[in-house]
């Protein structure tokens, strides 16, 4: 009766186990089935994470994570929490680590991948505390500069005509400066919004030409337009492709060398459109340009502000071409100047489809 009863038991260990590794292959997180100090069954997640031969391994040599296996070794019973790590598979990847007792002494750990969540959080406290830096200091020299004249009233004419000059400047910055941040947060806001407007490109380039053309004859820079033949009409929202050709053109002018053109060129490219600005100014170091469109980045911070930038710009632009389904490009050489490329969707049905497979050369 005892060998029945023993058999009996062992049979259902062994389909308790079976069950249990069922369940564990089904779940799409890298799991694991501890007990003994080792590591009774793992899904292919986890062996793709820690090691293809892990089962059966020291839970010290699978999880390579002291801090993991000290919490794990010590693990009461009939309880459940959540841990967090740091270093699992690459030194900076974070986890939540999740431990349940499974009966008897066995635990099932689940490890949650916590970085992309990580990195966005520490985006928003990153451009929080870039925005109001970048709104603090024009402020604080408003405020210096209106308390001087308030408190000297026999200033000589000159020098409040340069102070006035000053705050005036300041509060234009910050102007720029909040209504980026409203753009910014406008697109955001729109990105799953799919823009279908039919735009005529160098129509719309053309405006905005016009509208930079001041500031470019004080730089002595031509604004030098090539538009290729049998250009399509694009699809989108003209303010914000307006906005984004402003952009581009603005930094070309803000970049560029005095004295030299900023070159304009559409071409269609396979049922889609190009829009390419070239400007001959002091490039950008190639260790510098998969940041150029972050929010706030700058290759050389104090030249931007003494030339008017935000630092928001080309993020405004990446964010522009993310919502229009396109693709930027920058392309840059030192002491030769920078281009940058949109490639953007052309109007009519088989476009869409063109977009998702045109990857295009990019």
């Amino acid at each position: 009766m005892r060998s029945t009863r023993t058999l009996l038991e062992k049979i259902r260990a062994l389909e308790d186990h079976a069950i249990l590794g069922g369940f564990i292959e089904a779940l799409r997180e890298p799991a694991l089935l501890v007990g003994g100090g080792s590591v009774l069954l793992s899904n292919a997640a986890a062996r793709s994470l820690l090691g293809k031969h892990i089962d059966g391994q020291d839970l010290r040599l699978a999880l390579r994570h002291p801090a993991a296996v000290e919490r794990l070794l010590s693990k009461g019973s009939g309880t459940y929490e959540e841990v967090e790590l740091v270093g699992i598979g690459e030194p900076n990847r974070r986890w939540t680590m999740s431990i349940a007792t499974v009966g008897g002494e066995r635990l099932l750990v689940r490890l949650s991948d916590r970085s992309e969540a990580h990195a966005a959080e520490q985006m928003r406290v990153d451009f929080v505390a870039n925005a109001s830096h970048e709104l603090r200091t024009p402020l604080s020299t408003l405020v210096g500069y209106a308390e001087t004249l308030r408190e000297n009233e026999d200033l000589d004419a000159a020098t409040r005509t340069r102070f006035l000059a000053t705050i005036h400047d300041e509060a234009l910055r910050m102007q720029r400066l909040v209504e980026d941040l409203i753009s910014l947060s406008r697109i955001e806001a729109e990105k799953f919004t799919i823009p279908r407007e039919p735009i005529s490109l160098p129509d719309l380039v053309e405006q905005v030409i016009r509208g930079c053309r001041s500031r470019a004859e004080d730089l002595g820079c031509a604004l030098e337009l090539e538009v290729e033949p049998d250009v399509p009409t694009i699809v989108g929202d003209p303010i914000q492709i307006a906005q984004l050709v402003d952009n581009l053109l603005s930094n070309a002018l803000r970049y560029g060398r005095r004295g030299r053109p900023v070159r304009i060129r559409i071409a269609a490219e396979r049922r889609m459109v190009r829009l390419s600005v070239s400007d001959e100014g002091e490039g950008i170091p190639a260790e510098h340009i998969p940041r150029i469109t972050e929010r706030f980045y700058r290759v050389d911070p104090s030249r931007s502000r003494a030339l008017g930038g935000t630092g928001l710009g080309m993020a405004i632009v990446k964010h522009i071409v993310e919502r229009h389904r396109g693709q930027l490009r920058i392309e840059s050489a030192v002491g030769q100047g920078t281009t940058f490329h949109v490639l953007l969707l052309g109007s009519g049905e088989e476009h869409e489809e063109s977009a998702a497979s045109d990857q295009g050369p990019f």
